[in-house]
């Protein structure tokens, strides 16, 4: 037997399909929020806007401005016509990308693959142990005004509408161009909000963490930490330690906007629970036993059953608070995942 909290099956709920978000909200933080005190699992039901409610003057708010490129293409295999999708995941050098390909059985070492009418052009150099292929990319001009024209957004594969504007799979602040998919409880922030947020006396400190498609890869094997977590590349900047240091020394709240955030700082923080400017790749995974270093509240989306990302929120508030908090939320009819509604653990 496992210990409660060590099995994937401790993370299972039966979620209605009709539950998950297929559209994002025309007005970003009017979407709904669902806040729980970590401690008492108490719950409450707000509009995302409130969110400034439960913010204090000092606190720092530390969100991910990954920008999400355009990463799926269309194309077509050369020697036969037959229809390619490539996924661009990890940029290996110049124009030599680590991807994902649909079928991968047809497009072995050599196999070239055209897209737009041969405006853009691949080949197949290398087959990888986990299947993935290295494409290189042929092309006249810019590459990523080449692939604003011809990619799409790498929308997860529980999303089958086709997103009509590629901006609202993005943040107002994405800024840093490398994600496979963008960090979704960033998605409900406006301009506006931030501003009124920064007002109040809140600081916004802001890392970068590449979101691979790792992060919707199923949990298979049945103990927990026999998981292996895909690695992504982060960094944090000077002035982002300086801000979270200055509200941890003052006794203030670090607030993490999504999971990535919270990876981030976690993976950068030194066990004393300070930060430094640095960058690399981690593959750090957090699930109940894990003890946070940094983070004191944490502004996320309803996750997938039995994924990391709802093992890395138990960890924070409780595995039972939080399955009682989708119950909670499974009842009132909330949208899950991507483009859902949000909670607020705090």
């Amino acid at each position: 037997m496992s210990e409660i909290g060590l099995s994937t099956a401790d993370y299972y709920f039966d979620l209605p399909q009709e539950l998950i978000a297929q559209d994002p909200m025309q007005k970003r933080d009017e979407c709904r929020m669902l806040v729980m005190d970590k401690e008492t699992g108490k719950v409450e039901h707000h509009i995302f806007s409130e969110v400034i409610n439960y913010l204090e003057p000092g606190d720092c708010l530390v969100l991910n401005n990954t920008k999400v490129i355009p990463a799926r293409l269309l194309g077509v295999k050369e020697e036969t016509g037959a229809a390619v999708e490539i996924l661009l995941l990890k940029r290996k050098e110049a124009d030599v990308w680590e991807t994902l390909v649909k079928p991968g059985k047809k497009l072995r070492v050599g196999a070239r693959v055209s897209f737009g009418d041969g405006i853009l052009k691949a080949e197949i150099v290398e087959v990888l142990d986990d299947g993935n292929r290295l494409v290189k990319f042929f092309y006249d001009g810019i590459w990523e005004e080449v692939l604003d024209r011809l990619g799409e957004m790498p929308l997860p594969p529980y999303i089958t509408h086709k997103l009509q504007d590629k901006n609202m799979y993005q943040t107002v602040y994405a800024k840093y161009e490398g994600s496979a998919a963008a960090p979704t409880a960033g998605l409900h922030f406006t301009d506006e909000l931030l501003d009124k947020i920064r007002e109040k006396g809140i600081d916004t400190a802001f890392v970068t963490l590449h979101v691979g498609l790792g992060t919707f890869r199923p949990v298979k094997v049945t103990n927990v930490k026999e998981h292996h977590m895909h690695t992504e590349w982060y960094q944090v900047t000077q002035e982002a330690a300086d801000k979270i240091n200055k509200a941890k020394a003052s006794g203030h709240r670090v607030i993490c906007v999504g999971t990535t955030s919270c990876r981030t700082i976690e993976s950068a923080a030194s066990d004393d629970g300070t930060l430094a400017t640095c960058s690399g790749d981690t593959s750090i995974f957090i699930y109940p036993g894990y003890k946070f270093k940094l983070m004191d509240g944490l502004i996320t989306n309803f996750h997938l059953p039995e994924s990391t990302l709802v093992m890395l929120v138990s960890a924070f508030a409780g595995r039972e608070h939080v399955l009682s908090a989708y119950d909670e939320a499974i009842k009132e009819r909330y949208r899950f995942f991507s483009f859902g509604d949000a909670c607020l653990f705090i």
